[in-house]
């Protein structure tokens, strides 16, 4: 291979953009097989699902030394990078301000968008519409039975929060709320109100794209 054309040198010469998720994960894997440089032990990885990188994410350690050129050492360097890169995108700042549903997306997209089951969660806001914190009020496919008034307003009154968000991902990828989620919404919205606590927005996370309740005037 070229100088120019290796990964690493690639990199240098015109930053780590221009390299494609083969060749970055060649830089990991360091070398090769007899049969097959970096550049093409990284592509038969990435194209052994679907998925493509995504499910690089979810395989275990075990799973990748199944693959022929990728002992213990490799496997662990790529699971590393992985969780290192998930960590870097779900650091928050402290006192994060919401002014628009695009900011909770952003905040919660790296975070649910990838989960393979529903997540609901609530935001908590204080009166400066910074976020306090957020409770996970329910895991797997969303219900009322699931999502109870009783759990998601509890910590906002020991809070003191007078504001929330409701927040879930749909791991289909697709962000149109089902009647269920309709039905959810409009109940929280009005134990909210008798209780004091303004439900402000409840959002969908998907593959890439969120749905607000808001911004399409559901409330």
């Amino acid at each position: 291979m070229a100088l120019e054309e290796r990964p690493r040198e690639k990199m240098l010469l015109h930053g780590v953009k221009y390299l494609s998720n083969a060749e970055l994960l060649a830089i990991l894997l360091r070398t090769g097989t007899k049969k097959r440089n970096a550049i093409e032990l990284a592509d038969d990885i990435i194209n052994k699902d679907s998925q493509g990188i995504r499910y690089l994410q979810d395989i275990s350690i075990e799973e990748l030394c199944k693959i022929e050129g990728i002992g213990l050492s490799k496997a662990t360097q790529i699971k590393a990078a992985l969780e290192l890169g998930l960590r870097i995108s779900s650091s928050r700042p402290n006192k994060y301000k919401v002014k628009n549903p695009w900011d909770i997306y952003k905040y919660y997209m790296e975070s649910l968008r990838y989960k393979q089951k529903e997540v609901f969660k609530v935001v908590l806001l204080n009166t400066k519409n910074e976020i306090i914190t957020d409770i996970d009020v329910s895991v797997g496919t969303l219900n009322s039975s699931l999502v109870h008034p009783r759990e998601v307003f509890k910590e906002a009154i020991r809070r003191s929060s007078n504001k929330i968000i409701l927040i879930h991902n749909h791991p289909s990828g697709s962000i149109e709320p089902s009647n269920e989620d309709k039905n959810i919404t409009s109940r929280l919205i009005q134990c909210g109100e008798l209780i004091g606590i303004e439900v402000i927005d409840h959002i969908i996370i998907g593959d890439g794209l969120y749905f607000s309740f808001k911004e399409n005037m559901i409330i």
